[in-house]
């Protein structure tokens, strides 16, 4: 398709990030009296709650991904552009692209750069415990992961041929738990007929934890049914261990060290540093604290969803006061508790899932044309759809509110619903044939190793670049006064984490 220009006169909607968020702001405008632009640092839009499957084998990139233009290819009013966002100016409504290079006019702003993973002050961790939210950290993942079993197959030390065949997961999350049970189930079923010397029937997983149970979103009747189920797959649960220090060949939870070669990161998330520049409040995590119709204080024409936003769960009894009150802040002119008032419960938020991140995505759009149109904006309302984790073959836990499942039916209901929302029909025949291939012969299809580990150990290389624009202005983009330091942002994406679409 090639892109309208804009037309003199229509308003102009920035999208930044291509997520589940930022796609269904586009989706819902296509039709709309307006320009849209997508901006994102990637050609294509990630289905990541199938993304471990790519990390372990399972699935290609090409089987959970899809070009963002594809999608929006009928959209005639919508263009899409590859950049990196660096800053937002919202006082001059522009958006800073490719390290200064260009500056983006915006009538309306949906900022939807979602959140990569937190090493709580420990960003040198990364280097050696990987996470999983791109498909390059998919690759990565995938990589250390075979070619550990390479590197015990030719090692003679049993010491260390051992530590090759230990696999630490931290974060007893969704991703963490997913992680954890499909590691054991390939090693064992998958790869030991392959193997002379090694038997990947005795790898080790280990499963770190820090707080007191897995899966803490959920009830701790399933917690405690994922824990029990993990340890049936052979993976050893850890509860109450706080990792302390993260090395090439170990990590360590207090003074306790675990040999390992291959650690894979699932703990936590930081939200896209572009938030910072929106000069809106913004939480420990770095989410901007929204209003109850998803703008941020002062700017009504800017929208901040997804993982980048926190949105209570109660905003609509919030009316338009600012979200900065809502973390608890001291409200300006409220009384002063008494001893005898009883403290205030915590707020709760909107999760950081997929369903969440489509609502979002589908409000805002509506709240942007009834500003065009005049009208008032409504409050955002989550409507919970429940929330899934797989484990392993036949295990899954789902959580429906008064309804709570697990088991072979709870796995069948993952199975169907995740290949449901799958964008594109040839991605779903792709992955219901992967599926049925891993099920029937307990073997995984893309067991490739791109590239080889440097000489000594140590990380190699991304196998995927993302490539900037760098063909010269778009229409209606012009040349930035001032070229800056380029950060990483645009098309970061959510954290789907396990929730139903």
């Amino acid at each position: 398709m090639t892109a309208t220009p804009p037309s003199p006169g229509r308003p102009r909607v920035v999208i930044l990030g291509a997520g589940f968020a930022g796609l269904n702001v586009a989706k819902r405008l296509g039709r709309a009296d307006v320009d849209v632009t997508v901006v994102d640092r990637t050609n294509h839009h990630l289905f990541q709650p199938l993304l471990y499957q790519v990390a372990t084998a399972t699935l290609a990139p090409s089987d959970i991904t899809v070009p963002i233009r594809w999608v929006l290819r009928r959209q005639r009013n919508t263009r899409v552009l590859m950049a990196s966002a660096d800053r937002v100016d919202v006082e001059r409504r522009l958006v800073v692209l490719d390290g200064g290079a260009r500056e983006l006019p915006y009538d309306y702003l949906v900022v939807a750069t979602g959140a990569r993973h937190s090493y709580f002050g420990h960003d040198e961790w990364e280097a050696v415990a990987p996470g999983l939210k791109s498909i390059a950290d998919a690759y990565d993942m995938r990589r250390r992961f075979l070619t550990a079993f390479e590197l015990a197959e030719k090692e003679t030390d049993p010491a260390v041929r051992e530590a090759l065949q230990t696999f630490v997961v931290v974060g007893g999350g969704p991703t963490g738990v997913e992680l954890a049970g499909i590691l054991p189930d390939t090693a064992k079923y998958a790869l030991h007929e392959d193997f002379r010397i090694i038997d990947t029937r005795k790898t080790r997983v280990l499963l770190l934890e820090g707080g007191p149970r897995l899966l803490p979103a959920f009830p701790e009747t399933l917690s405690a049914v994922a824990a029990r189920d993990l340890q049936q797959l052979g993976v050893e649960v850890r509860t109450n261990s706080v990792v302390s220090r993260v090395e090439p060949d170990a990590v360590y939870v207090g003074p306790e060290r675990i040999a390992t070669r291959t650690v894979f990161w699932a703990a936590g998330n930081v939200a896209s540093p572009l938030g910072h520049s929106l000069g809106a409040p913004v939480d420990r995590a770095g989410r901007v604290e929204v209003l109850a119709d998803l703008s941020i204080p002062g700017h009504p024409e800017v929208f901040v969803l997804g993982d980048l936003a926190a949105v209570r769960l109660d905003a609509e009894d919030a009316g338009e006061t600012s979200a900065r009150s809502w973390q608890g802040a001291a409200v300006k002119d409220a009384p002063a508790p008494t001893p005898a008032t009883a403290p205030a419960p915590p707020p709760r938020f909107v999760p950081g899932v997929a369903p969440a991140a489509m609502q979002m995505g589908k409000h805002a759009a509506t709240n942007i044309l009834a500003r065009i149109a005049g009208r008032p904006t409504r409050p955002f309302r989550y409507l919970d759809k429940g929330n899934l984790a797989t484990i392993g073959r036949h295990r899954a836990v789902a959580d429906f509110g008064r309804l709570r499942v697990s088991g072979q039916i709870a796995w069948w209901m993952w199975l169907f619903i995740h290949l449901l929302y799958l964008v594109g029909f040839r991605n779903r025949v792709s992955v219901l044939v992967q599926w049925a291939y891993a099920y029937f012969t307990y073997q995984r299809g893309v067991r490739l190793i791109a590239e080889a580990v440097p000489p000594g150990g140590g990380a190699a290389v991304s196998v995927i670049q993302p490539a900037l624009v760098a063909a010269g202005p778009a229409p209606g983009v012009r040349p930035a006064a001032a070229a800056g330091s380029p950060r990483e942002v645009a098309g970061a994406r959510i954290d789907a984490s396990r929730g139903l679409p």
